[in-house]
């Protein structure tokens, strides 16, 4: 994997690179889709692909390992030929699913004994184990495994749970240096940043993760109940000292403002299930604020869903139209509006790229953010 600084923003740490992967090119900052069990809910890939113009995706390894399991995935010659993706994938460890498991798991120097929330079976994931399993998904970029720690945390169990994640990134690192990937194309290894939000953890972590000397790198363990100003003044950190040669990437965020205000800081890649689980439930982002679809306000209200024309969607629906789908309960609601909330999504991240391009970012930044908090 490659990655090159293309421009950068004066006035914030913003910046716009190109992620080179053997399944093509990532231009950030980017936002990536999430496929928990190998589809994004709610749209075609082609429709993703082609309308949506995702770049790259995310597999879930935890819902991966347990269903369809790994002999169907290795059957299938791994997840891009099983789901018909071409382009680039990123797999999680896990870690989060097991840190949301904590009923279920037990926590051990070797891994975590967790139980299956599917049928209550028993199993273990390892440093090594979950690095052979992401070998076996295939994505591109795959996730050192990690303990993710609540908030609030106590600091010496985020302490114990760092130190914890360091030598579980050691194996890690270890065991994909000695072995190869199952389908003939590179696969790059990530680590993750943790320490809560505690200062000095966060830069012992930061500076352990930077001298691994990996491909990229990740900052997890926040977006998990703290305070917005909390998680951008942790990342801010994060950011000064992991290198600037390599991508960086802020795990499970999050809305339209955290994106914006992250990208300032110097983070390039983005995730996050809100834009598709809010709008099955009829949240709908745009540009001018956020709407609630089953609001009565907008029932007669026949102009596009975004006047700014975020989504192709915006030049066949309304605003009525689409209300009157989710009070009939209508597949197709949750359809229309996943497919505009991501569209939406990326559309915001390249029009980011284009002002850090233009050397604008910082002031369009900031008259965006005051748009993308009101609820319309």
């Amino acid at each position: 994997m490659q990655f090159n600084i293309q421009s950068t923003d004066s006035q914030s740490s913003a910046r716009n690179g190109l992620i080179t992967t053997d399944h093509g090119t990532i231009e950030t900052p980017v936002f990536m889709p999430v496929g928990t069990a190998g589809t994004v809910k709610a749209i075609h890939n082609k429709d993703l692909q082609q309308q949506v113009k995702a770049s790259i995706i995310l597999g879930n390894t935890y819902h991966l390992y347990l269903r369809p399991g790994l002999n169907v995935l290795r059957k299938a010659g791994g997840l891009h030929k099983f789901n018909a993706w071409n382009r680039p994938i990123l797999t999680d460890s896990g870690g989060y699913q097991v840190y949301s498991l904590a009923h279920r798991r037990k926590l051990t120097e070797k891994g975590v004994l967790f139980q299956s929330h599917i049928d209550g079976s028993r199993h273990m994931f390892s440093p090594e184990g979950v690095m052979d399993i992401q070998r076996t998904i295939g994505g591109d970029i795959i996730m050192a495994f990690d303990e993710c720690t609540p908030y609030p945390c106590e600091y010496d169990y985020a302490k114990n749970s760092m130190h914890l994640t360091h030598r579980w990134l050691d194996r890690c690192c270890q065991h994909f240096d000695n072995t190869d990937g199952l389908y003939g194309y590179n696969q790059s290894l990530f680590p993750i940043v943790q320490g809560s939000t505690y200062k000095d953890l966060r830069k012992q972590s930061a500076e352990y993760v930077a001298s691994c000397q990996r491909d990229g790198n990740a900052i997890g363990g926040l977006s998990v109940g703290e305070p917005a100003e909390m998680m951008y003044e942790m990342t801010d950190l994060v950011c000064g000292i992991l290198p600037k040669d390599k991508p960086r990437y802020l795990m499970g965020v999050g809305t339209p403002v955290n994106i914006l205000e992250s990208i300032a800081l110097g983070v390039d890649m983005f995730d996050c299930v809100m834009p598709t689980r809010n709008a099955r439930n009829g949240m709908i982002f745009t540009s001018e604020g956020i709407i609630n679809m089953r609001n009565q306000k907008w029932k007669e209200d026949f102009s596009p869903i975004d006047p700014n024309g975020t989504s192709f969607v915006d030049e066949m629906y309304s605003k009525a139209y689409l209300r009157h789908l989710f009070v009939c309960n209508e597949m197709l609601a949750s359809m229309i509006a996943t497919m505009h909330n991501l569209s939406f999504y990326l559309w915001l991240v390249k029009q980011a790229r284009k002002h850090i391009q233009a050397n604008t970012f910082a002031s369009w930044k900031d008259v965006m953010v005051k748009k993308l908090s009101l609820r319309l």
